[in-house]
């Protein structure tokens, strides 16, 4: 890895470039390199993997992931398992996630499905029913799932049933279940879609989390996300690419030649550094790219654990903060409305239920976050405590307010992230413009691997095999270039 020197034009050229170091930036130039190419990867930041770090935010001694924390992605991710990094090592939590209602009950998902139907009591039957069928087929769908919505798929008929019931709403799903805890558990997976629960394919989204839960557990990695990017940039190197940091490119014209030019960057950083070379109407499919909701999130460096009221959210490193199905289909409704939830939904992470090197002896790191509208500057941070003080009652004088809780608000520490937008888009199906290609900039030979690029994938996802092998020789019909295909 080198930082700063000639500038990128005076350097020699490579069979492809990479602009920008996160995960799917990075898993990209890697199958290259792996493949014999000379790559090199231009990152603008003095550090790689954008989003996918860990710093001290708080405190000294308590690592914060800045990003994600869990990654539910990572068992099942074609480019992961395919050929597992050298000590990349996850921790999976004895459960996988828990929903805490009001009266000390909650809702939880543990290792295998018929344990968490068991669990559920009058729920267990649909439960199964929904679920079992999804991690029955997971290795059938999950790689047709990772790849751009209309590709053909080599399971149709496996895909055809996770389908049929993962186009539906959460809001349809949920009249399957009669109790509490059922109807909660269902809301919240489905609120990681970003969208109303009322909206067609946010069951898709429940669904496959749900069915992640039972087939690789929901993990974090030992020692922060961070070691996914120094596994990818080890790698890389190792692979003969280079990654050079503190690189901030403008302009496409700035890089060396290459053969292949791959941008892990945003629709709006995409159309900066073409500077006008697009072609028309796929300059206008950009332009027109809406950027989805955003976050707000919190992070805390604290005396102690949590002191949550029903037993299963301390045995878990994710807890969904929200109450009942009701109220979370509200707040994730307000969020697309544009307004902010006086009881926001919040995901919450604990990591060092399974990694407590994380944070100094007797100590924790733990954030939340929630949903806001694109945009939003409104300070969520009172109303988060609150959510989390009415699930873990003492919390808000426990915690909170002692000298050692100190928190750090999220805000925009790369470029293609921002505290208040999200590039997952409003369109997820066809994003930022339909057909086949579409991490194809119709602009020979430039390709989009970032997470703006088809398919969506859930938001704990560090990266995938999809955006790994974005570059092919097979050409597209519409711009006779190559992309992933099916």
């Amino acid at each position: 890895m080198s930082a700063g020197g000639a500038p990128a034009q005076a350097e020699r050229a490579a069979d492809a470039v990479v602009v920008g170091s996160g995960p799917n930036g990075l898993a990209a130039a890697v199958t290259l390199a792996r493949a014999g190419l000379s790559v090199a990867v231009y990152e603008g930041a003095e550090s790689p993997g954008g989003g996918c770090r860990t710093a001290e935010l708080t405190l000294p001694g308590f690592a914060h992931d800045v990003c994600s924390t869990v990654h539910p992605m990572l068992g099942v991710s074609p480019f992961f398992t395919r050929s597992p990094l050298p000590g990349l090592r996850t921790l999976a939590p004895e459960v996988a996630f828990a929903h805490p209602l009001d009266g000390g009950r909650a809702a939880r998902v543990a290792a295998s499905v018929s344990d968490t139907a068991d669990w559920l009591a009058a729920d267990g039957p649909a439960y199964e029913r929904l679920i079992g069928p999804v991690v029955d087929d997971a290795a059938e769908i999950t790689p047709a799932i990772l790849r751009p919505l209309l590709a053909v798929p080599r399971h149709p008929l496996a895909l055809a049933r996770f389908g049929l019931r993962g186009l539906a709403p959460v809001s349809i799903l949920a009249r399957r279940f009669t109790t509490p805890e059922g109807r909660a558990l269902l809301a919240g997976l489905g609120a990681h879609a970003m969208q109303p629960l009322g909206a067609a394919g946010t069951g898709a989204f429940a669904l496959f989390l749900g069915a992640l839960a039972h087939v690789a557990g929901w993990p974090v990695v030992e020692g922060g996300s961070v070691r996914i990017t120094e596994a990818l940039v080890a790698e890389l190197e190792a692979a003969g690419g280079l990654l050079r940091t503190g690189r901030f490119i403008e302009r496409l014209d700035e890089l060396p030649p290459a053969r292949l030019k791959l941008l892990d960057v945003t629709p709006k950083q995409l159309i900066q550094l073409a500077g006008g070379s697009l072609p028309g109407r796929y300059d206008a499919a950009m332009r027109r790219f809406r950027y989805g909701p955003g976050i707000f999130k919190v992070d805390w460096a604290l005396a102690g654990p949590v002191p949550w009221a029903n037993e299963a959210c301390r045995r878990t490193a994710t807890i969904h903060v929200g109450g009942s199905f009701e109220e979370v289909a509200h707040s994730e409704f307000q969020v697309a409305s544009g307004r902010h939830c006086e009881r926001p939904f919040c995901i919450a992470v604990q990591p060092c239920v399974v990694d407590p090197d994380r944070a100094p002896d007797g100590r924790e790191t733990f954030y939340a976050y929630c949903h806001v509208p694109a945009g939003s500057t409104v300070d969520m941070s009172e109303r988060i405590e609150a959510q989390i003080e009415r699930f873990a009652p003492g919390s808000a004088s426990w915690c909170w307010r002692v000298p050692r809780a100190t928190r750090s608000r999220w805000s925009a520490r790369t470029p293609t992230t921002s505290a208040a937008t999200s590039t997952a888009g409003r369109r997820p199906c066809c994003r930022p413009c339909s057909g086949r290609c579409r991490a194809c900039t119709h602009t020979a030979p430039r390709w989009r691997v970032s997470t703006s690029a088809p398919p969506r994938h859930p938001p704990a996802a560090a990266c995938t095999g999809c955006a790994a092998r974005a570059p092919r020789s097979r050409p597209c019909a519409t711009c006779a270039e190559g992309h992933s295909g099916a």
